[in-house]
């Protein structure tokens, strides 16, 4: 397994610091028997099901580094490092592509990338996130990443008609999301993620379409009135029929960590404002304004 770290972390080019505290933390696992074995345990847990609790093996992470003294956190992103070996059987098993196994692991990347800005640690503190890619149910197609939903609660109505498609609680929707890529969201590869999903996902067609669904911060619609014109991310967000929103009433401010990495210190003062959209929102929040999160439909 450590060849392998080694190969995954050259393919996948993590800093070099990043390599070293996971290869160290892998070594101090495997070098205690106890913490060796359970190790072993939750890697043979998931070959024998990869509709495994990972919930469970996080539980288990969180245990592992107590006894070793390492960060629950790396020790958590350690685990689906590993994992991904198998992973990458399994699509070939069922003859899904190497490079869509590829996109969906750059996840684990961008995870870490944004724990290190967020909490100064290599690893992730949104590891329960990953579970959708191990168990075969999200991909990475392109620049976006996709998932087959229900409807249901997704729609503002029981049934509801959108562009002359009848949707009810039952019907398969894809769901959108954006990966933090560090890379722009522009209308040529985000049309091209749109069009590999819909072929991808052949069992949500309708009558020769799909609908994509999106929930995110993003689409709160107050969020229009504080981007250019001409961004990506408004252009994004308009191409989706808002049918939901709610505002962020609880204080937390509990998405803005995806746009300033860094937590709600309770001042808005605290917050960098070295882009303009960053800049953009701190100027909202300082006047006043709310956050809050969206959901959206849209027909292809």
């Amino acid at each position: 397994m450590r060849s392998y770290l080694n190969t995954f972390f050259t393919d996948f080019d993590y800093p070099a610091e990043s390599r070293e505290v996971l290869l160290n933390a892998y070594d101090t696992i495997t070098a205690a028997p106890a913490t060796a074995a359970a190790w072993q345990e939750l890697m043979a847990r998931y070959e024998a099901d990869y509709n495994c609790d990972f919930n469970a093996a996080l539980e288990a992470c969180d245990d592992i580094a107590l006894k070793t003294g390492l960060h629950s956190y790396s020790v958590r992103l350690l685990l689906f490092i590993c994992l991904s070996r198998h992973l990458r059987t399994l699509y070939r098993e069922r003859g899904i592509a190497d490079q869509i196994w590829y996109d969906s692991m750059c996840d684990l990347k961008y995870k870490l990338w944004e724990c290190k800005a967020v909490k100064n640690i290599w690893g992730s503190f949104v590891a329960g996130w990953f579970g959708g890619f191990f168990n075969l149910t999200r991909f990475a197609l392109g620049r976006l990443q996709f998932e087959l939903v229900t409807a249901d609660g997704r729609i503002p109505t029981n049934p509801c008609t959108l562009n002359g498609l009848v949707l009810r609680n039952e019907t398969k929707l894809i769901n959108v999301h954006i990966p933090r890529t560090l890379t722009p969201i522009d209308k040529a590869s985000c049309d091209a993620s749109y069009a590999m999903a819909k072929d991808f996902f052949k069992e949500a067609w309708i009558d020769g379409k799909v609908v994509f669904v999106c929930a995110s911060w993003l689409l709160y619609p107050e969020n229009l009135d504080i981007l250019p014109e001409k961004s990506n991310i408004r252009r994004f967000i308009t191409e989706f029929n808002l049918v939901k929103f709610g505002v962020d009433e609880s204080g937390s401010y509990g998405d803005m960590w995806r746009l300033f990495d860094m937590d709600y210190t309770g001042s808005f003062d605290d917050y960098p404002e070295d882009t303009s959209v960053r800049r953009a929102f701190k100027t909202h929040l300082k006047a006043g304004g709310k956050v809050g999160g969206g959901t959206g439909l849209r027909v292809l």
